[in-house]
């Protein structure tokens, strides 16, 4: 069973330092995901976020109830961290944020490599749920992102595909 990815990237007008440290307040993280996906982070604020800290979460996909505990396994202030799925809906999930500086900004880069549960419809899973759910929750991230750090700013450059 392949593995799939998932590639975002969006560019902002603002210091890499700055747009780091919005994705390091877990408080953003439930501020851009869909309001459909009824996201709730589970654990105290604030959380001291760092390589070998546990992230737990529950939500909804497609109205069924999932819990989500990820770990950060790199984190690389202020140019990149990841987080690895421990339990959740995913057989396999590895979320690499990158942030590169650039054109006096900051690049914003996402590569997920993932693998839906299921063995014999995997497949189909992927390319009629799960992908497309994806796309539209990474897209929706990139509105919610822009009207936080920088409103007025153009999209685009932004882009999330799917492979």
């Amino acid at each position: 069973m392949a593995n799939h990815t998932l590639e975002a990237e969006m560019w902002l007008p603002m210091a890499i330092e700055e747009v780091f440290a919005f994705f390091s307040d877990i408080t953003n993280l439930d501020r851009m995901t869909p309001p459909w996906v009824h996201f709730q982070t589970l654990m105290p604020r604030p959380i001291d976020m760092r390589a070998g800290t546990l992230l737990e979460h529950r939500l909804r996909i497609h109205g069924v109830p999932i819990y989500w505990e990820s770990e950060i396994t790199v984190w690389l202030p202020p140019t990149q961290f990841v987080d690895e799925q421990r339990r959740g809906p995913y057989k396999r999930w590895v979320h690499r944020h990158d942030f590169v500086a650039d054109a006096g900004g900051t690049w914003i880069r996402d590569h997920v490599d993932y693998r839906p549960r299921g063995w014999i419809c995997a497949a189909l899973i992927n390319r009629w749920l799960v992908a497309p759910d994806l796309r539209r929750i990474f897209a929706y991230r990139h509105q919610k992102i822009r009207e936080v750090l920088a409103p007025g700013s153009s999209a685009e450059k932004d882009r999330v595909t799917t492979g």
